[in-house]
């Protein structure tokens, strides 16, 4: 991406919705993260959101800061005494933030211009400072309901993706990343959801959003219905898997 790529926050508002159903990182998570560094002082998580992989990192380092260009999000994050949220977009940074030893982008750095974030990200490194890069995947749903479910992500709502969206799928594989990288280890978050923690999952997505702005809110209300039907007692627990895709190295 260039520098002068201007990019839509789609995630600008519905900070609670976003804090209510988006899943939860595991807390195997946070202290793989840990253990790669021989010194866990402090750590920032850029595009914090609402602060989901931020509270991960608080069980592991003396002081972490949350930075989100999202007032909507902020607002909506569970504050702990160990995080300082601050409002700033991912390429512009505060100019005292210095000194990280750890930096995570979690679910966000398809969304970023990446030269000026990671001039930033260097900028504000400690030395030998390990940024990660973090996604889920597309989840993974009971058998009965997996068919339903792929036809709408990729038939339906797929046209209504962001392009950005593609980074995620393909795991960041093909994300440009010029820094020495660290192997990593597999990871899944499994949770066990009623119904409404799915369809509130996938009301918080950009393609939803982008499908209603179009005038398509039929397609989602298909889906609704459809995976209602299949669903069952709306208060039964189904499993629900999504891969961890990580890109981590030596800033």
């Amino acid at each position: 991406m260039s520098d002068n790529v201007t990019l839509k926050n789609w995630f600008a508002q519905g900070g609670s919705d976003y804090a209510r159903y988006r899943p939860e990182y595991p807390a195997a998570l946070g202290a793989y993260l840990a253990s790669l560094l021989p010194v866990r002082a402090s750590a920032l998580d850029v595009g914090c959101g609402t602060g989901q992989m931020t509270r991960l990192l608080a069980e592991h380092f003396t002081s972490i800061v949350g930075a989100d260009p999202s007032d909507s999000q902020l607002a909506s994050a569970e504050r702990h005494p160990a995080i300082r949220y601050v409002a700033a977009p991912a390429e512009q940074l505060p100019e005292e933030l210095t000194g990280f030893n750890l930096i995570t982008v979690a679910q966000a750095a398809h969304w970023f211009d990446l030269d000026a974030f990671y001039r930033e990200a260097r900028r504000v490194s400690a030395p030998g400072g390990i940024l990660a890069l973090i996604s889920y995947g597309v989840m993974q749903l009971d058998e009965e309901l997996q068919q339903r479910f792929h036809q709408f992500y990729y038939d339906e709502i797929g046209p209504y993706w962001p392009a950005e969206r593609q980074l995620v799928d393909e795991g960041y594989r093909t994300l440009a990343f010029p820094f020495t990288e660290i192997p990593t280890q597999a990871m899944t978050i499994n949770l066990a959801w009623p119904l409404k923690g799915l369809l509130g999952y996938i009301s918080t997505w950009s393609a939803v959003k982008r499908a209603q702005e179009a005038g398509k809110s039929a397609l989602v209300e298909a889906f609704s219905q459809d995976i209602r039907r299949l669903w069952g007692n709306p208060e039964t627990l189904r499993q629900i898997v999504w891969p961890i895709n990580m890109r981590v190295g030596v800033l």
